[in-house]
């Protein structure tokens, strides 16, 4: 039964990872708006014309995150329009390749934890776990999932801000595995878990959030009989229970953009010492906001991605219902 759970999670999760790569790529995109990462030998140059920017005449950042005031912000529909004009439409599944390999590794691991832990928690008179146990059992089985696909997941955030930099600066990873190489020859092995705590905090938020909301809401909507267990449930189930991960994600998901994504030039000190360093520079030099950076594209590409993943998740449990 274990190994079950892991197989139809593990479908389910590349098939509706594939499915809106596009909307996570123009997320990630926005997220990194407002930044720019300008080598150290420049920063001293621009110091003094960037001192002014900071909150309370603080000096600017010391390091290569330097955050320059932008063009106007776009909203997800121009991004992804400016990307196709200046990339092509391929370019809206740059990254799918690692994105097909953190689902396989992440996804495939959180929701069968989760369901192995289901089935353990499950009070067997009521046949139903308590909103505690869901939510427990939801923040374990996403950290050990993140743990294990955070590699892919700095590799498919690379890959997919790649396009944004300007030809030269580009990193042009051919693939997820051309990615991962060169990170452990270039950057060393521990860069491949660079951003790790924030990746497990996040999975930790989503998936209690995602997986324990849907099991709840598809719950009361059976209780309440307001529809039967059918494609009208699930749809709605799992909607709603997106729109809660995509809240209680998207702070995390920014930092997280930010900290894998950022240019660490050998012999140099990295733009952002850690999770919160990246989050205060942020907010001072951007705004609390800041930190919801994307939320349209996040809950645009949540939503979807949570429909698709539970609805192919129940179609997958009845094909494999026999087995």
């Amino acid at each position: 039964m274990g190994i079950k759970g892991f197989v139809e999670g593990g479908i389910a999760s590349i098939v509706a990872g594939c499915t809106t790569h596009p909307l996570d790529l123009i997320k990630v995109r926005m997220q990194l708006q407002g930044e720019t990462q300008v080598p150290n030998h420049a920063v001293q140059t621009l110091r003094p014309s960037l001192a002014f920017q900071t909150t309370g005449g603080a000096a600017a950042a010391p390091s290569s995150a330097i955050h320059v005031p932008q063009p106007v912000r776009v909203g997800p529909i121009a991004t992804g329009v400016r990307i196709v004009q200046t990339e092509g439409v391929a370019a809206l599944f740059s990254g799918v390749s690692a994105t097909v390999l953190r689902q396989t590794l992440y996804s495939t691991t959180r929701m069968g934890l989760y369901d192995i832990l289901k089935q353990k928690w499950t009070d067997p008179e009521a046949r139903t776990m308590p909103l505690g146990r869901k939510i427990a059992a939801g923040l374990i089985a996403g950290a050990i999932g993140a743990a294990v696909g955070n590699p892919a997941d700095v590799a498919m955030v690379r890959m997919q801000a790649d396009g944004r930099l300007p030809p030269a600066q580009r990193r042009n990873y051919t693939s997820v595995i051309d990615a991962i190489t060169r990170m452990s020859k270039q950057e060393g092995i521990t860069s491949l878990w660079r951003g790790s705590s924030l990746t497990v905090n996040r999975a930790m938020l989503v998936t209690a959030s995602q997986l324990a909301s849907y099991d709840q809401f598809k719950e009361m909507i059976l209780e309440k009989g307001v529809m039967k267990d059918g494609l009208g449930t699930h749809v709605t189930a799992s909607f709603a229970a997106g729109f809660v991960a995509a809240v209680a994600s998207n702070p995390v998901d920014v930092i997280k953009t930010r900290v894998m994504n950022m240019n660490v030039e050998p012999g140099e000190k990295p733009p952002y010492a850690g999770a919160l360093d990246c989050a205060i520079k942020t907010v001072r030099a951007e705004g609390p906001m800041a930190l919801y950076k994307g939320f349209i594209p996040t809950i645009s590409r949540q939503g979807p991605f949570t429909v698709v993943l539970f609805v192919t998740l129940e179609q997958v449990r009845k094909l494999m219902k026999d087995f």
